[in-house]
């Protein structure tokens, strides 16, 4: 299994290259610290969903 760029899919989302992203309750502990050391994270929401997946898009300004 290939593993994920999340702080690529941080930097993507932020600018727009992608409109959310998706992460599920296995990757929750990886994606975790990466979150928390971006610097744009506040700009960042995240909508859970049963099942425990979250996904994560641009806050509405």
């Amino acid at each position: 299994m290939t593993e994920r760029d999340y702080q690529q899919e941080l930097e993507d989302l932020h600018s727009g290259k992608i409109s959310h992203f998706d992460i599920t309750p296995e990757e929750f502990q990886a994606f975790q610290p990466v979150f928390h050391g971006y610097q744009y994270r506040t700009q960042i929401e995240a909508e859970a969903h049963r099942g425990g997946t979250l996904t994560y898009r641009l806050k509405k300004r």
